[in-house]
């Protein structure tokens, strides 16, 4: 099988969508399956190699980690003709996925999706919902020719059936559980941080207004004074937040900027829960890391969280941008050590069985139906 894979980001872009893709391709090339990559070029890399074919770009303007790139059409038809794939998959509907659809439909190639990003809710924190209706409207004229659309969660299906997608199937998330797991040496990180506080809560991800980010201080503010005092914060990421949140937090909050690897590992495994108010996640990578890491999470009750987060089993679920619920949440979970343990050891057994390679394996089966489709039209 030969995969060609239109994405608007990529490696070594910090995303979900990227970080998913990635390791997608770190698999195929493990199995010995022929594949490339169609995408925006990076600062620091060259047009292309020999698996990823680059295009020049701009950031986009909602989502800057996802680019604005010009592909050469002409050059992107050579690559595919001589690459000859099975099945082509467009991971955005930008301008390279749209490259992507245009070239599945011109040389009659299967064509597959996968949709990750709710840009709908997106558009609500950027005051431009008077777009709601056209951005519907693109994203299922965008996704209608595709054999199969794959969504991160059941909630994500749930929300695109009402929209009229049809074709729909899971490809959920994994996770790698040598590298986030609660073995880490809790005290290096509090030397390494400064923090004398008893608990360490934690916020990994993009710093920006659908993150609900701005919320942590005013949960802050919302803990009993009691516990308020013994609590040291850990802000993990970059994003156009950043500085707003910074003049707003409390004293008590530390911000690391990016990490990754294992250095991301050890905050995670050394913190005692991960505070995540996001309501626009179509999956949260960054929750699953944090309970493969044993630590109970707490999440906003919208989107894919809640695939990931059982209420009162791996952590808590509180109605989304409610302050008092989250506060309380955090409140009861820091006085209570044992329910706080339960629930990491819960967390860390659920991670377990979330392997990548069976995820992808189940991906790979996908493909295969969409091809025989093709075939399948060919003999009738």
């Amino acid at each position: 099988m030969k995969i060609a894979i239109f994405t608007d980001t990529f490696a070594p872009d910090v995303n979900g969508v990227a970080k998913t893709l990635k390791r997608f391709t770190d698999f195929l090339s493990d199995k010995g399956l022929e594949y490339k990559v169609f995408a925006p070029k990076s600062a620091s890399q060259s047009m292309y190699s020999s698996d990823i074919y680059r295009f020049k770009s701009l950031p986009l303007f909602l989502y800057p980690e996802c680019r604005f790139a010009f592909p050469n059409m002409l050059h992107v038809r050579e690559e595919l003709i001589q690459f000859k794939p099975d099945i082509i998959h467009v991971a955005t509907p930008f301008n390279v996925g749209l490259c992507g659809l245009h070239y599945a439909k011109k040389l009659n190639i299967p064509l597959v999706g996968s949709y990750h990003t709710d840009f709908d809710k997106y558009l609500e924190y950027y005051d431009l919902q008077f777009l709601t209706k056209v951005l519907w409207r693109y994203m299922r004229w965008f996704h209608r020719p595709m054999r199969k659309i794959y969504v991160p969660s059941v909630d994500t299906m749930e929300n695109l059936k009402k929209h009229g997608f049809m074709n729909l199937d899971i490809w959920a998330r994994g996770i790698d559980c040598s590298t986030f797991h609660p073995n880490f040496d809790r005290e290096a990180m509090r030397r390494k941080y400064g923090i004398k506080e008893k608990h360490v809560l934690l916020y990994v991800g993009r710093i920006a207004p659908e993150k609900d980010v701005m919320l942590l201080p005013e949960i802050h503010n919302s803990l009993p004074e009691r516990v308020r005092e013994d609590v040291h914060w850990l802000v993990v990421g970059d994003g156009p937040n950043q500085e707003e949140l910074r003049k707003k937090s409390p004293e008590k909050m530390t911000f690391t900027g990016f990490l990754s690897g294992q250095v991301l590992a050890h905050v995670y495994a050394a913190s005692d829960l991960f505070v995540f108010p996001s309501p626009t996640e179509t999956f949260g990578n960054v929750v699953l890391e944090a309970i493969a890491s044993g630590t109970p999470a707490i999440v906003a009750n919208a989107g894919g969280v809640r695939t990931i987060v059982k209420h009162q089993r791996t952590g808590m679920l509180c109605e989304e941008k409610d302050i008092e619920g989250f506060a309380k949440a955090i409140t009861e979970l820091l006085l209570d050590r044992k329910k706080r343990r339960e629930m990491g050891l819960n967390g860390r057994e659920y991670a377990l069985t979330q392997t990548w390679d069976s995820i992808f394996e189940a991906l790979l089966k996908g493909y295969e139906e969409a091809i025989d489709e093709k075939q399948l039209a060919v003999l009738a």
